[in-house]
């Protein structure tokens, strides 16, 4: 569980996994999970981490037949379309039609690092949620799983502890406001940096980000959390203040990069800046 920071290849757990199916304790209304052409429901990256961690904190037991209260099978596949809010439990084999291929040097918190083994699907596959790197050299990330014994979160090797070589990268379509027109905020682009903007502006200073203090680039910073989709704890929205909701929006950004600790303290230092001007 999240207790260990650390597992070894031989204990890398078991994870078979049910089939596809609607959710539980619902009406099923035709295939489970939307076909090809369906609507995709949007999300944010701090949504699908934040339904995670729920299911980390309660420590939901892994169970390939099992159903948790929100109606997703506690499997691998199950956890993934609980993160990506999905309408159906969908497994491995399926979960791409949800996705696009990315690159490992796209990766973001909520995407997945998926492994479909054709020759046994049920006990030969596995996928796993990003959370962030935990070092410079992009080797090891923050995997959000569902494994023996229960939901947990721990630095993982990348891509897996095994068959690391046999994981793709995905990313959900539903994910920021996906609508993938060009300039415009996408799949490849999702936060809308349009050609010949300045990708990052100049960092103000840890002093500004304090309380009492009031400047323009606090707003700005808002307004940048707001367009990731990191403002939830706005009541009215940003402004130059700085106030105890900027401070929790900036945690909640920071904890989606898998940071913790004094490095997720709300506060944004020069690299929590870059990455949401990015």
């Amino acid at each position: 569980g999240a207790g260990r920071a650390m597992v070894t290849a031989d204990e890398e757990p078991g994870t078979p996994q049910g089939a596809k199916s609607p959710l539980h304790g619902r009406p099923a209304t035709g295939a489970p999970g939307p076909p090809g052409g369906a609507a995709v429901r949007a999300t944010t990256r701090a949504a699908i981490i934040d339904r995670a961690e729920k299911w980390v904190a309660a420590k939901v037991p892994y169970s390939m037949d099992a159903y948790w209260s929100d109606g997703y099978r506690q499997d691998c596949s199950g956890f993934v379309s609980m993160a990506w809010d999905l309408g159906g439990n969908e497994w491995t084999g399926s979960l791409d039609r949800h996705a696009v291929r990315i690159a490992k040097e796209q990766l973001q918190p909520g995407d997945i690092l998926l492994f479909h083994n054709p020759a046994d699907p049920e006990k030969g596959s596995h996928v796993t949620l990003f959370g962030g790197w935990t070092d410079d050299s992009h080797t090891h990330y923050v995997a959000y799983e569902q494994a023996r014994p229960h939901a947990r979160k721990q630095s993982t090797p990348y891509a897996y502890w095994t068959n690391a070589n046999r994981y793709l990268a995905y990313r959900y379509k539903g994910k920021g406001v996906g609508g993938g027109t060009p300039g415009g905020p996408g799949v490849d682009d999702p936060y809308g940096t349009r050609p010949g903007e300045v990708p990052v502006p100049a960092y103000p200073g840890r002093d500004v980000f304090r309380p009492g203090r009031s400047h323009p680039a606090i707003e700005r910073l808002g307004r940048q959390l707001v367009k990731k989709g990191f403002g939830r704890h706005y009541a009215r929205g940003p402004g130059p203040a700085w106030s105890e909701s900027d401070r929790r929006n900036v945690e909640a950004f920071q904890r989606a990069q898998g940071w913790r600790g004094a490095a997720a303290d709300g506060h944004p230092g020069p690299e929590t800046w870059r990455r949401l001007f990015r």
